[in-house]
């Protein structure tokens, strides 16, 4: 089977599951603010929790592209659930970029023949945008190490089986002196705190994740010690084309929901898809998202051929895929006038979901410093 047909079997499936198990059920994963764990079990068994995973550890050995697919046809209908397939990827990447072939083996198992859940945990009170200044220290003795800190932010953080963790090793080289460690969640020590009560992707988990003098062993160090910057970079940079999917996702659905209302709406005796001024917002914003898609993919397709450096072009797909998405949704709402303001209707639910794609995996802020370092080096 060729990769395109591969990739459009994925992408139908998606659409499926999307359509019949989890539109159904977004409004009141919203309104609930829970973890919809019949949602997890049954993108689990669709395979997706495993799609970046190789065949030989029992995932669906997808690419970039097709993850992106994934995700984006998942958050057209619910930005939490496409949001639970992305962190689980995410959580993944840092075992594909340094895990050895025995820790893939035990980690890789467990989430395509279980469904357990993964979540990356980088982000701290003191380290945000800037993430190398971690304060969760990792110490040596002997075969283990010894983890103290405190992460937050944490997708999955509360309902995670298994975490990749990043922690100091050598408080006195920087960035070169971050470790990596895979962690499971029955590790002594280890505490979620409570979950977070979000403005958007309410039905997602966020929390704290709390280290208290906790043993891990040697053997749970992914790479060699030193490498953990190196693998938060190479995992942040293939994860960034995927939240720019979301957020291309959640602006097509929003879009979608626009433009029937705008053909059903009547005033002035004709529908408002006649008005000049919402032709105008409609063609803007299908214009803004397909360039956000061509981006994304086009970044997505240099990753997953492995020619060139993406870090720019990843940069800049995450970015303008999330401001397209806060601006389509904003017009979505706009357009459908008092009813879009309301919860009956689901543009405000994406408008407040689209805000945190430009927040999470780096601020946009923060990606427009990358891609001008980028061009300005290349100047």
């Amino acid at each position: 089977m060729g990769k395109e047909k591969e990739r459009e079997m994925i992408r139908a499936a998606a659409q499926k599951a999307a359509l019949k198990h989890i539109a159904p059920r977004a409004e009141e994963m919203d309104a609930a603010g829970e973890f919809p764990w019949d949602i997890a079990e049954i993108l689990g068994k669709q395979g997706f929790l495993a799609i970046l995973l190789p065949e030989a550890y029992g995932g669906m050995d997808g690419d970039i592209t097709s993850f992106c697919l994934v995700v984006e046809e998942i958050a057209k209908v619910c930005g939490s659930s496409s949001l639970l397939v992305l962190v689980q990827g995410v959580g993944t990447m840092p075992i594909m970029v340094g895990g050895s072939d025995d820790q893939k083996r035990r980690y890789f198992d467990r989430i395509a023949s279980e469904n357990h859940l993964i979540a990356f945990t980088l982000t701290e009170p003191e380290a945000g945008s800037d993430a190398a200044s971690l304060k969760t220290r990792a110490v040596r003795h002997g075969d283990h190490f010894t983890l103290n800190g405190r992460k937050c932010f944490i997708t999955n953080g509360g309902v995670a089986h298994m975490y990749s963790v990043f922690a100091v090793t050598n408080p006195d080289k920087g960035e070169q002196g971050i470790s990596a460690f895979v962690m499971d969640r029955e590790t002594q020590g280890l505490s979620p705190g409570k979950p977070e009560n979000k403005m958007g992707m309410r039905g997602s988990n966020t929390t704290d994740v709390v280290f208290e003098e906790c043993a891990v062993p040697e053997e749970n160090l992914l790479g060699a010690e030193g490498e953990g910057w190196e693998i938060a970079m190479k995992t942040l940079n293939m994860s960034r084309p995927a939240v720019g999917a979301q957020a291309v996702g959640i602006a097509q659905g929003a879009l979608n929901i626009a433009i029937n209302y705008a053909n059903e709406r009547f005033q002035f005796g004709a529908p408002i898809a006649k008005f000049q001024g919402i032709r105008f917002m409609l063609a803007d914003m299908a214009t803004q998202i397909e360039a956000a898609r061509s981006l994304v993919y086009r970044t997505a397709t240099m990753i997953d051929s492995g020619q060139g450096d993406s870090d720019e072009l990843s940069a800049m797909a995450k970015y303008f895929a999330s401001d397209v998405a806060m601006k389509v949704t904003t017009d979505a709402v706009q357009i459908l006038g008092g009813y879009g303001y309301m919860k009956d209707y689901k543009v405000e639910r994406m408008m407040r979901d689209a805000k945190i794609t430009q927040i999470y995996e780096g601020s946009n802020q923060i990606q427009r410093l990358v891609v001008a370092h980028h061009i300005l080096k290349k100047g």
